[in-house]
């Protein structure tokens, strides 16, 4: 049974065969909202057991950030036993369990047929690579959706370092998972659900008006820098080398923004003798190179401190850019003082700041953090929690390399999450 047993998903059991970003972070929303969340892993950890970020001993900080809160297992998966463990696993008993979330190529006694011949009502969400069949990853679909070129000055293509199609696959799987689950519960009925990650950033794309521009005005959008498209919205660098982003969308934000740095007439005068209006959202954008013109002395003149000051109206839209140890000293919206945050020690890892979920539900209180296991540290429990293995059973496996983690037995990190004061 997973620790936290307040949160809204707390009685399901999910089991995730994952690697990377995507299908880890589907398992972290789930385990975040009190589901029990079931990382399957082979002895000594998947293909990103080790990726970048590292402590200083080499554990790795990606790994814990992205599956802190959910139970760690090790499973060898290319043994015929493993693998009849980890169909045991996903196929138990359980109202709440037979749920099975991979990102994984897997097929025969791993794939969707073999499991439902084990539990008829089993859900198997499972990540690809493209509709098509053939492999992809995120860097490899958001070029070929066009943001690449988009983005940047335009002299050639920018890769964002955000992993924003996997993080959105994630939260469509876990999605996937509550709407499946949803049917089961109303039909009885399992059924294997299938997302590819092409699919994701090309849905959205569509979603964005991007398809609808390309093909309704045959528009060739091109790059712009750090402009806001469609409306006003630009970066300026301060007089103490600092950075801000300025946004006026609405007409309320674009008077507040000229009335708070005094270039209302001088601007409008402007504006009239080039032929361009300021009164409307897309007459700004037609004249944003001139905006930003008058906008970027005023910025160069103050730091960022008096920037801050003058644009204190609320209905300004404005940020500094920071780097994120500037973000952790400078804004208190991470950091403690956020009920989402907790700063707790991972046992092997180290003690950072850690997210609870955004999510802040008024029937249920939103749990604590909690922390990342070692991996294979809940191999013995879970096989006793979910297989009723006994200890020698479970003594049996380690031995013969089918399952890792420590002996039988051993005190496991406890990662009870508190309750939330709040």
């Amino acid at each position: 049974m997973h620790p936290d047993a307040s949160g809204p998903l707390s009685g399901l059991r999910i089991v995730e065969f994952s690697a990377f970003v995507a299908a880890p972070s589907a398992g972290l929303a789930l385990a975040q909202l009190g589901a029990d969340v079931i990382r399957v892993d082979p002895p000594g950890g998947n293909i990103d057991a080790h990726r970048l970020p590292v402590n200083a001993d080499g554990r790795s900080l990606y790994w814990a950030s992205l599956n802190h809160g959910k139970r760690s297992v090790e499973i060898d998966p290319r043994a015929a036993a493993g693998r009849r463990l980890l169909q045991d696993l996903i196929s138990a008993p359980g109202e709440g369990g037979g749920i099975f979330v991979t990102n994984l190529g897997v097929d025969g006694e791993l794939g969707y047929d073999a499991l439902r011949a084990l539990r008829p009502d089993l859900i198997m969400v499972q990540l690809v690579g493209s509709s098509d069949g053939t492999n992809a990853v995120d860097y490899t679909v958001n070029c070929a959706a066009g943001f690449p070129l988009l983005t940047g000055d335009g002299r050639g293509p920018v890769n964002h370092v955000l992993p924003a199609w996997d993080l959105l696959a994630g939260m469509t799987l876990a999605t996937a998972v509550l709407a499946a689950e949803r049917h089961r519960r109303r039909t009885g009925e399992g059924q294997c659900v299938k997302l590819a990650l092409s699919d994701v950033a090309f849905a959205a794309t569509a979603s964005l008006g991007y398809v609808a521009d390309a093909e309704v005005n045959g528009s060739a959008r091109r790059a712009d820098g750090n402009f806001l498209y469609g409306a006003y919205g630009d970066a300026f660098r301060t007089a103490d080398e600092r950075w801000a982003m300025v946004v006026a969308i609405s007409d309320r934000q674009w008077r507040a923004l000229v009335n708070a740095v005094g270039l209302a007439d001088a601007l409008s005068a402007a504006a009239a003798a080039l032929g361009h209006r300021l009164d409307t959202e897309s007459g700004r954008w037609e004249a944003r190179e001139l905006i930003s013109a008058f906008l970027r002395p005023w910025f160069a003149r103050r730091s960022l401190e008096e920037v801050a000051l003058a644009l204190a109206d609320r209905a300004l839209l404005w940020g500094p850019y920071r780097t994120v140890a500037q973000m952790l000293a400078e804004d208190p919206r991470v950091s403690e003082s956020n009920p989402m945050f907790a700063r707790i020690d991972h046992p092997g890892y180290g003690r950072f700041l850690t997210a609870a979920s955004p999510l802040a539900f008024g029937a249920t209180p939103r749990g604590a953090p909690a922390p990342a296991a070692r991996i294979g540290d809940d191999t013995a429990a879970v096989l006793g929690d979910v297989l009723g293995l006994d200890r020698d059973a479970v003594a049996a496996l380690q031995a013969a390399g089918t399952v890792g983690g420590p002996p039988a037995g051993a005190r496991s990190i406890p990662r009870v999450p508190p309750a939330d004061p709040s």
